[in-house]
């Protein structure tokens, strides 16, 4: 609960900082140009890589594999996709790490602890 806290209420608020810094550097028309940019670029990123993801995933099927990197691969390029069209320096920065392949590489392991954290606390339920 404390990190929608954090994600709801700090965050846009120090978002608006930042365009507002970054409206008095660079000027209004740059930073709304630069916003819009980010976003286009997020969707067409996202969406490049989602399909990608998505063939690996539909691959290892196929081949009778556990599709858990691939599946990872998934949830990070969509969170990453829509932290880049949403506004804002700091999740654009936050989503183009998450589209990143080499970054997502480094964060899998993170991932996979607190998806196992999440589980041992009875918090994610797997069902067969």
């Amino acid at each position: 609960m404390k990190y929608f806290i954090l994600l709801f209420i700090i965050l846009p608020a120090v978002e608006i900082g930042v365009f507002i810094l970054a409206g008095n550097e660079i000027g209004i028309l740059n930073t709304v140009a630069i916003i819009i940019l980010t976003g286009i670029l997020g969707a067409f990123l996202a969406k490049r890589q989602g399909l990608s993801a998505l063939q690996k995933v539909q691959e290892q099927i196929r081949n009778g594999e556990p599709p858990g990197n691939a599946l990872l691969d998934g949830v990070c390029i969509l969170a990453g996709g829509i932290l880049l069209l949403s506004p804002g320096f700091i999740t654009d920065l936050f989503g183009l790490i998450l589209l990143i392949p080499f970054t997502r590489i480094a964060l899998r392991p993170l991932l996979l602890k607190m998806i196992k954290k999440w589980i041992s606390r009875k918090q994610i339920y797997i069902y067969r």
